[in-house]
C-alpha cells in the first residue's frame, strides 16, 4: 500500500502545483511521522519549476517552529539567498554526509534568476567558520567530513577556488581551527599551488602563527611537507621557533643549514640563526672587547704629575 502512494505521490503533487492552498497548510502542519513523505513531496513541487514565495516561506516557517531537522530544508535552498543560507549552514554541516552532499549540491546550484546562494568559495570558508561549541557540531565527524567531500569535487573546488579561500581565511582574526589542515589538502591535491601555500606561511609567520599551539603543529607539518620550498619560510622564524621546529623536525636540519650556507643567503641571516643551525660557532660570536683587568700602574698613569 505505502509503495503504491509513494509511487503515485508524483502524479498528484504535479497535478495540485504548488499554489494549491490546501496542500500548503498540510506542509505548515504535517502529520507526525510524515517527515520522509514531506521531503519527497517538496522535491517534486521544487523540481525544474520556481516555486512560489508561500511555498517557500512556508516551509521556513516549518522548520523555524516544528521540524528543527534540516533535511527539510534542501528543496527550498537553490531558491534560498547568500543572507538565508549562511545562517542555516552549520545545521547542514550537521546531517548525514550524503545529505550535506545534496544540500551542496541545491547551494551551488542556485536559481535561473540570482545564480547560487554561496560561491564555492564562500561554501569553503563557511565551514572554516563554525565554531563547534557554539553551534554544536562535532568537530571530526562533522566538519572535516565536509571539507573532504568539497575536496572531492575537483572540477567544482579547482586549485583558483582554494585559493582565493584560503587568501581570504588567512586574514581572519581569529583563524580558523582547521586552517593548517585545509593549507595541506591543498597542497597535496594542487601541487602547483605550492608557491602560493609558501606565500600563506610567510603570513602565518608574521602573525605568530607559535602563539597558536594547534595551528603550530599543522603549520610545523605543513614546512616539512613542503621542503625545500619552504626553506626560506623557516628562516623567517626567530631563533626560539626555528629551534624548535627542528627539535620537532630534525631531518630538516641538515638541507636547511646547506640552503643556508649560500652566500646570498648567509649575508641576510642573523648569527644566532647560523649559531642554531650549526654554519658558525657559538664561541666565534664576537665577545665584547676587555681590556686589562689589572689595575693601572699608577706612576705610569700621572707620569709628569706632581703630587699635592
Amino acid at each position: 500500500m505505502m509503495q503504491a502512494i509513494h509511487r503515485h505521490i508524483p502524479i498528484l503533487i504535479r497535478t495540485l502545483g504548488s499554489s494549491y492552498s490546501e496542500l500548503l497548510h498540510i506542509i505548515s502542519d504535517p502529520p507526525q511521522g510524515s517527515e520522509n513523505l514531506l521531503t519527497q513531496v517538496l522535491h517534486i513541487l521544487f523540481e525544474g519549476t520556481t516555486p512560489s514565495p508561500d511555498l517557500i516561506a512556508t516551509v521556513k516557517h516549518l522548520h523555524e517552529t516544528k521540524l528543527k531537522d534540516a533535511t527539510i530544508l534542501i528543496p527550498v535552498l537553490s531558491s534560498l539567498s547568500k543572507a538565508e543560507v549562511l545562517p542555516i549552514f552549520p545545521r547542514l554541516v550537521d546531517l548525514p554526509l550524503d545529505k550535506f552532499q545534496m544540500a551542496l549540491a541545491h547551494i551551488l546550484q542556485g536559481s535561473a534568476h540570482s545564480g547560487p546562494a554561496l560561491t564555492p568559495a564562500e561554501v569553503l570558508v563557511a565551514i572554516h567558520d563554525i565554531t563547534p561549541e557554539k553551534d554544536g557540531l562535532a568537530l571530526k565527524k562533522h566538519i572535516m567530513d565536509a571539507c573532504s567531500a568539497c575536496f572531492e569535487q575537483r572540477t567544482v573546488f579547482t586549485q583558483q577556488v582554494l585559493a582565493k579561500a584560503l587568501n581570504q581565511m588567512v586574514d581572519q582574526t581569529p583563524l580558523p581551527l582547521l586552517f593548517m589542515r585545509t593549507v595541506i589538502q591543498a597542497i597535496d591535491a594542487y601541487p602547483p599551488l605550492v608557491d602560493f601555500v609558501m606565500e600563506i606561511l610567510s603570513k602565518l609567520v608574521s602573525k605568530q602563527i607559535w602563539r597558536m599551539p594547534k595551528l603550530w603543529v599543522g603549520f610545523l607539518k605543513c614546512v616539512f611537507q613542503t621542503q625545500p620550498h619552504s626553506f626560506r619560510v623557516l628562516l623567517q622564524l626567530p631563533p626560539p621557533q626555528l629551534e624548535s621546529a627542528l627539535n620537532k623536525y630534525a631531518n630538516l636540519r641538515n638541507p636547511l643549514a646547506a640552503y643556508a650556507s649560500q652566500p646570498s643567503i648567509r649575508t641576510s641571516l642573523p648569527r644566532s640563526t647560523l649559531v642554531i643551525l650549526g654554519i658558525v660557532n657559538e664561541s666565534h660570536i664576537q665577545q665584547p672587547h676587555v681590556t686589562s683587568l689589572h689595575a693601572p700602574d699608577a706612576s705610569s698613569s700621572f707620569h709628569g704629575a706632581t703630587p699635592t
